[in-house]
């Protein structure tokens, strides 16, 4: 006998600013407050898959899809891709699953997507857990690569990045480059990258992620624990969650300890 399914797969056609996308998401109902999941650069909806077998989240409907232009979700331009894009792609998805108030999980790219949605509608926010997204400018150690590498042929951009990505000194580097050609089209790579670098640049990230009403949390690997702005953001009342054993990637280095942050985070939320 096959096993009952955990979640749902589904795919929801939408149309943003005149571009066709068909969104590939994995959701499941419940009855307390929902969860919902953006991924980041090069990640994929299923990195969130194992909520279905944490009991710390028994009862909570979630949300995961694969962003535009990774994973199974088909674009029809390509170009037309960024933050903002994303954003509108995030918003779109909350309508069409009927999700009005909810907590928040956005990794990398998508943290930054998050922050962006949760400055926007704080009212709709529950909660935050901002794992490692960009909040200032030396978080694009991935996204300025579109500046420092610069070239003009999306595919050998692409490629290179992967190969670097590959012998990257950090944890899960290799795991994660393995799949990017799988999980990311080319063609989306040079708008989210440069849009990320014009944010963390040029817009107030920081002041929007402390200036959220919600609780917050951000949580980061063990080797990334110089990033400058941590002490800052403790004593603004965020709350930290340095991963053990990990890099950029907690849900491929150290997932145990990635879900019991959560876990711990949100009953401290309901307190």
């Amino acid at each position: 006998m096959p096993a009952s399914p955990t979640f749902t797969h589904t795919q929801v056609p939408l149309t943003i600013a005149g571009v066709q996308l068909n969104v590939a998401a994995i959701h499941r109902e419940g009855e307390l407050a929902p969860i919902v999941f953006l991924h980041g650069f090069g990640s994929s909806k299923e990195d969130y898959a194992d909520i279905t077998l944490r009991e710390e989240f028994a009862g909570h409907p979630f949300l995961a899809y694969d962003a535009p232009g990774c994973g199974e979700s088909r674009c029809s331009d390509l170009d037309a891709i960024s933050i903002n894009f994303l954003m509108q792609t995030a918003l779109h998805m909350l309508e069409h699953f009927k999700i009005r108030r909810f907590h928040l999980v956005g990794h990398s790219m998508g943290g930054l997507t998050a922050l962006m949605l949760a400055d926007q509608f704080p009212q709709r926010v529950i909660s935050f857990v901002d794992i490692e997204g960009n909040i200032a400018p030396e978080d694009c150690f991935l996204s300025r690569q579109i500046v420092d590498y610069p070239s003009d042929d999306p595919e050998a951009f692409f490629a290179d990045f992967i190969e670097r990505a590959r012998h990257a000194p950090a944890y899960a580097s290799a795991l994660y480059s393995a799949s990017l050609r799988h999980k990311v089209r080319a063609g989306a790579v040079g708008g989210i990258f440069r849009s990320m670098v014009e944010l963390s640049d040029n817009a107030d990230l920081m002041g929007s992620f402390l200036g959220l009403p919600c609780p917050t949390m951000f949580m980061y690997g063990e080797q990334n624990r110089s990033l400058s702005y941590l002490p800052h953001i403790q004593d603004h009342g965020v709350r930290l969650a340095q991963i053990p054993a990990c890099g950029h990637f907690p849900m491929y280095s150290n997932p145990g300890a990635m879900w019991q942050q959560i876990a711990d985070f949100h009953t401290s939320c309901n307190g």
